[in-house]
């Protein structure tokens, strides 16, 4: 059997947790670089995930609290997809990645961490991202930092933004 080990993720697990859903306390706060928040639609808001996997590893909610896929409204699934495309293409083109995984955890048994508020984890992938460091000396490997990945990503995002809307603008004349 392959294990995945991820001790870096221990400060996770360990760490005291306040009380309540993260995902909606963050959302309603109105210190977005603070939280890692990267962006905002009106139904959806993309997260740097504080305890990466990778570079990059980000996470996109609906704001409504809402813990299963089948309770989602329509128009939130298609805000968080779009979004979700919009997140590839700056990771693309911020990070470079080789390869993007991106997967949800429905339910405390598929190993959500937050199982009672749904969320789509996008996590950039490299050739040789799973080295040996984790295995020999429980280290995860982070090159670049969260606030310099945070800069880097909400530029991006609004640079993809900015053009997006041009684009929609030329369209309706």
């Amino acid at each position: 059997m392959d294990r995945l080990w991820a001790p870096w993720r221990e400060k996770f697990i360990l760490c005291e947790k306040e009380p309540g859903c993260f995902l909606c306390r963050t959302s309603r706060d109105n210190q977005d670089r603070k939280n890692l928040i990267l962006f905002r639609g009106e139904k959806c808001f993309v997260i740097l995930n504080r305890y990466p996997y990778n570079n990059g590893h980000l996470m996109i909610a609906p704001f409504r609290h809402a813990g299963k896929l089948e309770e989602l409204k329509a128009d939130e699934l298609t805000e968080l997809w779009t979004i979700a495309q919009l997140c590839v293409k700056a990771l693309k083109s911020g990070l470079r990645p080789q390869g993007i995984n991106l997967g949800m955890n429905l339910g405390r048994v598929s190993g959500a961490g937050v199982a009672d508020h749904i969320h789509l984890h996008l996590v950039p992938r490299w050739q040789g991202d799973t080295n040996f460091m984790p295995i020999f000396a429980e280290t995860k490997v982070v090159s670049v930092g969260l606030a310099d990945t945070y800069r880097l990503l909400k530029k991006e995002l609004r640079k993809l933004r900015t053009t997006a809307a041009a684009g929609r603008k030329r369209l309706r004349k």
